[in-house]
């Protein structure tokens, strides 16, 4: 039969092209349902303070009514001018295992770039770097996160079936957190700590770190700057951010190195493990989700890593050491036993580096890939 294509126009089809994927991957014990409300809202052009700068369209696939396939299409015009591009990027894909969804899936998102003056295609990615990114190509049968991408195995395929190649890999560690800090991360610690003048904030609540959390993403945009696809994210973006993460947080879990003048050096933002609480919950806060997440929150010996960040001037001189030393000995106070990382890209030699002091191992890996029109005339 014929797959006729929709362009996403009222509510109640943004409703439907999010929870399509409950549908697709309902019963899957590995994928992580994101919350529908942040979904909605991430896509939605009067609540993404992005849109000042991005532009987006969302398509869903259909045969016989019934969807079997979904795609954004977005055009970050600062990420573009950032890296010298004409991208048009494709997320928040998912569809059936049939070529000719995909096929036409990413045909669509094409032929829009195209109208828009793209010269290529490059997803999975998001409108930034703080919506979750990259295809699993590694790492099917481990446990998928919040902040992290699940799909099934034949997504990749696809993807090299229609003449995709890799643009960049992000890689997640996982740790089993030993009883006692590496010798070497804890010198490290001490010696950056004393030679740089540097203190770890001391919050009993999350209110505690609000006059240093502007500071905190804007220094991430200085941190970002060089990685692949990343364009700095503006005020807007970063009042929306603060009330996404310290909204919820749980202090003893963040860690936040300021120098002598007050100025945020480095910070690691980690919650709890949230991905059984959302399998529960359905990916719904009513009517009982929420209990389900506060308890997640409140009682858990699994913790993710979602921000971490350095100073460029910093890099590579210890900070990072500082910032996992002062999280592990919270970690060990409470009980934490494992923790995943947040997606590292697997040439940042810089921040992986510190892995080889632990007990740890890649789990999963996910790509980006990317396309240029000008190979070839149609997909």
């Amino acid at each position: 039969m014929d797959i006729e294509i929709r362009r996403v126009t009222s509510k109640t089809e943004l409703k439907k092209f999010v929870l399509f994927q409950l549908k697709l991957y309902k019963d899957n014990p590995y994928w992580c349902p994101p919350l529908v409300v942040d979904e909605l809202n991430t896509l939605r052009k009067d609540k993404n303070p992005a849109f000042e700068y991005c532009e987006a369209e969302y398509w869903l696939a259909c045969r016989n009514n019934k969807i079997i396939g979904r795609i954004a299409g977005i055009i970050n015009s600062k990420a573009n001018q950032r890296w010298k591009e004409s991208f048009v990027r494709f997320g928040w894909i998912d569809f059936i295992d049939d070529i000719a969804v995909s096929s036409k899936l990413i045909e669509t998102v094409t032929e829009w770039g195209r109208s828009k003056g793209m010269t290529g295609i490059q997803g999975p990615l998001g409108f930034t770097d703080m919506d979750p990114e990259g295809m699993l190509i590694e790492g099917f049968k481990e446990l998928s996160s919040l902040a992290a991408i699940y799909n099934y195995p034949y997504y990749p395929e696809h993807m090299v079936k229609l003449g995709f190649s890799k643009g960049a890999d992000w890689v997640h560690f996982d740790i089993n957190v030993p009883e006692v800090i590496p010798e070497k991360v804890s010198r490290t610690a001490a010696i950056v700590k004393e030679k740089y003048h540097l203190k770890t904030v001391v919050a009993k609540k999350a209110k505690d770190f609000i006059p240093y959390t502007k500071k905190m993403f804007r220094m991430l945009n200085d941190a970002f700057n060089e990685l692949y696809g990343y364009a700095a994210i503006n005020e807007k973006q970063i009042d929306l951010y603060i009330k996404q993460y310290f909204g919820f947080i749980r202090p003893e879990y963040v860690s936040l190195v300021i120098d002598d003048k007050h100025d945020v050096i480095a910070f690691g933002v980690t919650i709890p493990d949230m991905t059984y609480a959302l399998q529960k919950c359905n990916g719904r806060l009513f009517p009982f989700g929420y209990i389900h997440l506060f308890r997640a929150l409140k009682k858990n010996d699994a913790i993710h890593m979602y921000l971490i960040g350095v100073r460029p001037d910093y890099q590579g001189r210890g900070a990072l050491a500082l910032v996992y030393s002062d999280l592990h000995k919270s970690y060990l106070k409470h009980g934490i036993v494992k923790a995943t990382t947040h997606a590292q890209l697997e040439n940042n030699y810089k921040a992986i580096s510190i892995w080889k002091n632990y007990d740890s191992r890649i789990y999963t890996r996910r790509r980006c890939w990317e396309k240029h029109f000008h190979l070839e005339q149609s997909i």
